[in-house]
């Protein structure tokens, strides 16, 4: 792929992302050398390094994310802040239910669910307590999401399997039912 082609093909990835992507996954998904990635995302932090963009790209090992300049806290803070004294949307609790009663479920399995992006929702209720992230047991590369302590402790609840219709909802609790009917 040609090396402007693969910048931006790297920055709609990253920023559809929302969260820290391995190299490896990137240069997966382009279907690039690790090698091609890694020269691509040096060009791609020094273009937002000359530039006056509110947008940086942070490495940390060998994971990067494209996020909000630094010196632009302040203004990302008020929208953030705002956002979480806010009720939780139509789209957030669909995400946090889906959680609750699916959970542990991976951004993919979520997306597939609702049809739709989740990362900013995703976010948004991590920032809230009300879910966890955790590396995913099936795939390394991957993360899946619970409800939190937080979560139970709002809903005064002390298991998720006090929550409504869990039996029924449930995909566990359907299989396992199954099973023992067989």
């Amino acid at each position: 792929m040609e090396k402007d082609k693969l910048i931006s093909a790297i920055e709609s990835v990253l920023f559809v992302s929302g969260e820290p992507i391995k190299k490896v996954k990137i240069a997966n998904v382009t279907d690039e050398t690790l090698e091609d990635v890694e020269l691509a995302l040096a060009e791609l932090s020094k273009k937002y390094a000359d530039c006056q963009s509110g947008l940086a790209l942070l490495s940390k090992g060998e994971e990067v994310q494209l996020v909000s300049r630094a010196e632009n806290a302040e203004f990302v803070e008020g929208l953030v802040k705002g956002e979480l004294q806010d009720s939780l949307s139509n789209a957030a609790m669909e995400v946090v239910s889906i959680i609750a009663y699916r959970g542990p479920i991976s951004k993919t399995e979520i997306e597939a669910i609702r049809g739709v992006n989740c990362a900013y929702t995703l976010r948004n209720l991590s920032l809230r307590g009300l879910i966890e992230r955790n590396d995913n047991p099936k795939d390394s590369r991957g993360y899946v999401y619970a409800i939190s302590f937080d979560f139970l402790k709002k809903l005064g609840i002390d298991n998720v399997k006090n929550l409504p219709e869990y039996g029924i909802l449930s995909v566990d609790e359907r299989i396992n039912s199954i099973i023992e009917k067989e």
